[in-house]
């Protein structure tokens, strides 16, 4: 039974990286929906480099069309002042901040650890986990001070399952899901909800990086638009959720339990007897029979819910 259309009339919404991809489908339905947007993006190449208005402005221009508002913000996120400089924004253009969604990020390109190096894990860290931590700590006193806020974070189910050449990446997003479940843990106190998203699309940084997903036979599924009302649901005031990550791929939304199986217990134990349990530790076929979904990898995952699309209500 339906209840409603969720609305977002008169909330304002912070989205970094909403120039393009992702966080332009999550500015454009809540902006749809009634919420005023500030659209954060500094046009950065995807390591980070350069800069270019013309997306965050492209998108303003876009909501406008449509009926709706917003205005263009071009902060890079990573640094305390750039997560000051966007929240401040939003306060002196629209009075008040109601809903952050940390979706900005940088990437590099597939490589073996070998290959990594500490600038390279600092680059991503810097925008993907402090990024977040700055912007997120920046508007923590103005929804304090209204007893409200939803807080959306982005993490990724590399962090979870792995992908192989995406070390830096998965590392980063893995801080963002420790981040995320630590806040919530408090957050609640001040009224203010604290979820994740682990998103999949076929966006610029999967294009370039992998000729895995010809744009063909994916972009349909794996199309941005259908992970968007997601966030939307978490964003809404009337989704008491906290603490959770969801899982968003191919119009499917899943939450992503981390658990831990009753294991093998003793008093006196020794390797021997760990060695000689070792099917009490291990996930058995009644776990595996019980509808959760066990991948190896994060493309894995993908692929599975591929198979389900178009076959379905």
């Amino acid at each position: 039974m339906s209840l409603g259309e969720l609305r977002f009339d008169g909330q304002v919404a912070v989205i970094t990286g909403a120039g393009g991809g992702l966080g332009r489908a999550y500015a454009e339905l809540l902006a749809s929906r009634g919420a005023s947007i500030v659209v954060n993006d500094p046009g950065v190449a995807l390591d980070g480099g350069g800069g270019d208005e013309r997306p965050a402005r492209e998108v303003v221009r876009a909501i406008e069309s449509a009926g709706g508002t917003a205005v263009p913000n071009f902060d890079p996120v990573g640094s305390e002042e750039a997560g000051r400089s966007l929240i401040r924004q939003a306060i002196e253009t629209f009075g008040r901040v109601d809903i952050v969604v940390n979706n900005a990020g940088i990437f590099t390109p597939r490589y073996t650890f070998l290959d990594t190096s500490t600038e390279s894990f600092e680059r991503l860290f810097w925008v993907h986990v402090m990024g977040t931590v700055h912007t997120v700590r920046a508007a923590w006193p103005y929804l304090q001070a209204r007893h409200y806020g939803k807080i959306i974070n982005v993490t990724s189910s590399n962090a979870y399952l792995g992908s192989a050449g995406r070390l830096e990446y998965s590392t980063a997003k893995g801080a963002v899901h420790g981040f995320t479940k630590t806040l919530a843990k408090e957050s609640l106190d001040s009224g203010i909800y604290v979820n994740a998203v682990a998103p999949g699309a076929l966006t610029r940084p999967v294009t370039a990086s992998t000729d895995r997903y010809p744009e063909e036979e994916f972009a349909g599924p794996f199309s941005a638009d259908l992970v968007a009302p997601t966030v939307a649901w978490l964003a809404h005031p009337d989704t008491h959720v906290n603490g959770e990550v969801f899982t968003a791929v191919a119009g499917t939304t899943a939450q992503l339990v981390i658990a831990e199986t009753y294991g093998y217990g003793s008093d006196t134990p020794t390797p021997e007897d760990i060695r000689d349990n070792v099917d009490r530790i291990f996930i058995g076929k009644q776990a595996r029979s019980s509808g959760l979904e066990f991948f190896q990898d994060a493309s894995e995952g993908a692929l599975a819910l591929l198979a389900r699309f178009g076959n379905r209500r």
